[in-house]
C-alpha cells in the first residue's frame, strides 16, 4: 500500500499521546485521585484521556469534594513529576523542521502542564498553543481546533490535525479538519481516518502556498 498524501495550510497537534507519551504519569495521577476518594481508577482512565482534568474530576468526585481544589492538586502533582514521560518518536525533529507560523499545539492539558511536558522531552514550544485554560468548551467540542487555526490565520477546514484519543478525534472532525490518528486507537471516532504509528511516519514539504503531508 502506497503513502497517503494530504494537503493543508496549517498543522495542529494534540500533545499527550501524539507528541508526548505521558501514559504512565497520567495513570499514576488518576490512581492517586481514585485512592483518595475510594474510586475505581480503571473507570476513570477509561474516559479521561484527551479531556480536561476538571471535567473528569467533576464527573467522578464524590459529593462535597472541592472540584477546583482537587483539579489544582492533580495539576501540581503532574507538573512536579515528569519522570516516565517521553517524546513520541519523531515529534521533536518534525516540529523543528516546520515554519512556526504553520503549526500549533491543541491540548486538554493546562498551559503550565503543556509547557512543562514539552520542555521535559525536548520538543520545541509552539508559537500558538491552545490549552484547557484558553477554551470555554473543551474536546470533543470543535472549539479548541477552530481557535488554533484562527490564531494561525486560517480556517480549521484548511488544517490537518494529529490526534490519538476519541475526544480529540471528535473535536477535530467536528471542526472540519482533515484528521490523522496517531497510535493504536481503533474505536468509532477513528473510523475511516488515515493512521500513523508515530511522528517518524510523517513528512511535511512545501506545496505552493501550503503544505504536503505524507503519511508512511
Amino acid at each position: 500500500m502506497g503513502d497517503s498524501v494530504l494537503t493543508a495550510s496549517v498543522l495542529l497537534f494534540d500533545m499527550d499521546g501524539t507528541l508526548v507519551d505521558s501514559t504512565a504519569s497520567v495513570e499514576r495521577a488518576w490512581g492517586r485521585f481514585a485512592d483518595r476518594h475510594g474510586l475505581e481508577a480503571s473507570a476513570i482512565l477509561a474516559v479521561a484521556h484527551g479531556r480536561p482534568t476538571i471535567e473528569v474530576v467533576a464527573e467522578f468526585a464524590p459529593h462535597g469534594v472541592d472540584v477546583v481544589a482537587e483539579t489544582d492538586r492533580i495539576e501540581a502533582e503532574e507538573i512536579d513529576r515528569t519522570d516516565g514521560i517521553s517524546e513520541i518518536p519523531g515529534a521533536a525533529a518534525l516540529l523543528r523542521g516546520l515554519d512556526r507560523d504553520r503549526w500549533a499545539v491543541v491540548t486538554s492539558a493546562t498551559r503550565a502542564l503543556t509547557v512543562r511536558r514539552l520542555a521535559a522531552v525536548g520538543i520545541p514550544l509552539p508559537k500558538i498553543l491552545v490549552a484547557a485554560d484558553d477554551v470555554t468548551k473543551g474536546k470533543p467540542h470543535p472549539q479548541p481546533y477552530m481557535l488554533a487555526a484562527k490564531a494561525l490565520g486560517f480556517d480549521a477546514t484548511e488544517a490537518v490535525v494529529f490526534e490519538d484519543a476519541p475526544a480529540g478525534l471528535a473535536s477535530a472532525r467536528a471542526a472540519g479538519a482533515a484528521t490523522v490518528v496517531v497510535g493504536d486507537y481503533k474505536g468509532e471516532a477513528a473510523d475511516g481516518l488515515p493512521r500513523v504509528a508515530d511522528m517518524l511516519s510523517v513528512a511535511v514539504s512545501p506545496n505552493g502556498s501550503g503544505l504536503s503531508v505524507t503519511l508512511a
